[in-house]
């Protein structure tokens, strides 16, 4: 909760400074190293934390500042500590929280006037919050780093917890799949590539642009926003297809051939290259699965299904050597839950169509065949088994060594973070307004200063 809340914060400042009330006279409420921080800082926090439904745990002017104060430390240390930043990590941070607030506010018309910026503020604006807050969490990262764990000190730990404070577990299922995809028909593949050869066409003959196709036609729903643009990239973090013919692009002018890559088929223009980055826009165009190719991927998966169920093969054998899902084909088919890495579900973190025909089988049915649609839009057909279902119940070192071990790290974290935080007002340079003499802060030791201008 603690982390949400800094974060929260910290977000809701970056985004809303720009729109703090006029009426504010801004003064300076604390100095933390070199950083000032306004009143109207303040302000635009307690502000943006209403819009969201917040509440707030004391005085909202002094929980927000001295939180404001906390982050300052952070970042100070993380500067002086040299944190290396995961850029791709950012830039894809950033265009998340565009694209969330165009389609919050409506239109990127719409967001440009609530903010009263332009688009390419507000994404500088969004680029500076995602940048200070890796270094925070990165800062944090290494603090944790020296933490000390183990089987003896999480049961020790556990021993002396009180029955009100160890966790209930929820239900939980483990879920094994098999997936297997249709086939597109050449037919579709050849449409889908005329469509990419035709919009080569317009741009090279200049009768329209690459972003205004892109706007238009692309179905990255995330770069089609932005012309198809995408940041500044390396090798590395695109599809190995893709890239194979990005980086071989030299002319701005030029449209790409069509290439293929396991999201669809796409075109791409050069836009940048800066070292070993590049920076391209690209149209991407998927071909559809035909109903008659869907049917016969679920006749073929029932057939699958029925000799599992005679034991003429084991799901986990099917899995292996039959199931399309690279993901959970040598793992016995046995789903993973990305969040915890553990093999348990709650039944909302499974995929939405896992989850509808799971909800009510039994432990190692085979359910009947299902389609079920990807993050990336293609869609596959699948039959799942019910391997165990685990009723609510509290947590213990048996069955929940895990989810403890993290309640263990959670508590060691936050006494390493006190304690680095009034070591850290001991060292660095920080003065707070005497108007917030009376606030009672979540840490003490700050020091005052008189300031009533």
């Amino acid at each position: 909760m603690k982390k949400i809340f800094l974060y929260c914060v910290f977000a809701v400042t970056a985004l809303f400074g720009a729109a703090a009330q006029d009426n504010v006279i801004d003064r300076v409420e604390w100095v933390v190293g070199d950083k000032a921080i306004l009143r109207s800082d303040v302000e635009a926090a307690i502000k943006a934390w209403l819009t969201r439904g917040m509440k707030f745990q004391g005085d909202p002017y002094c929980v927000v500042s001295e939180e404001l104060a906390v982050q300052q430390l952070f970042l100070h240390q993380a500067l002086l500590d040299s944190i290396e930043v995961n850029e791709s990590y950012i830039l894809q941070t950033v265009d998340e929280h565009m694209d969330y607030a165009m389609q919050m506010l409506g239109s990127k018309e719409k967001m440009e006037e609530y903010f009263r910026m332009t688009s390419s503020e507000i994404r500088e604006m969004y680029y500076e919050m995602e940048y200070n807050n890796y270094m925070m969490a990165s800062m944090k990262q290494n603090l944790m780093g020296g933490i000390k764990v183990s089987p003896a000190l999480v049961r020790r730990y556990v021993n002396n917890l009180s029955q009100d404070s160890i966790p209930f577990i929820p239900s939980q299922v483990e879920v094994q799949i098999i997936t297997l995809e249709p086939e597109i028909d050449a037919e579709e593949i050849d449409r889908v590539k005329s469509e990419l050869r035709e919009y080569t066409e317009r741009v090279n003959s200049g009768e329209t642009s690459f972003s205004t196709l892109a706007l238009f036609y692309s179905e990255d729903e995330g770069s089609a926003r932005r012309g198809g643009e995408l940041d500044f990239m390396s090798r590395a973090e695109f599809d190995p297809e893709f890239a194979s013919v990005a980086f071989n692009l030299t002319d701005p002018n030029k449209v790409s051939k069509i290439v293929q890559s396991e999201y669809g088929f796409h075109i791409i223009q050069l836009m940048e290259k800066r070292g070993d980055k590049i920076k391209v826009r690209h149209i991407l165009r998927k071909p559809r699965v035909s109903s008659d190719n869907v049917k016969d991927m679920m006749l073929k998966l029932d057939t699958i299904a029925n000799d599992i169920r005679k034991d003429t093969i084991s799901f986990e054998l099917a899995a292996q050597i039959l199931s399309d899902d690279k993901d959970t084909r040598n793992n016995h088919g046995l789903m993973v839950n990305r969040a915890t890495s553990s093999s348990r579900f709650q039944m909302q973190d499974l995929p939405v169509d896992v989850a509808r025909v799971v909800d009510g089988m039994e432990v190692g049915e085979v359910s009947a065949p299902f389609t079920m649609r990807l993050p990336d839009d293609r869609v596959v057909c699948a039959i799942v088994k019910l391997k165990a279902r685990i009723d609510g119940h509290k947590a213990n070192l048996r069955d929940d060594y895990e989810v403890l071990r993290e309640l263990y790290l959670a508590k060691m974290s936050e006494e390493k973070i006190m304690d680095w935080i009034k070591e850290k007002q001991k060292t660095t340079y920080v003065r707070i307004n005497g108007d917030n003499r009376d606030c009672e802060f979540k840490y003490p030791g700050w020091v005052f200063y008189e300031d009533n201008k």
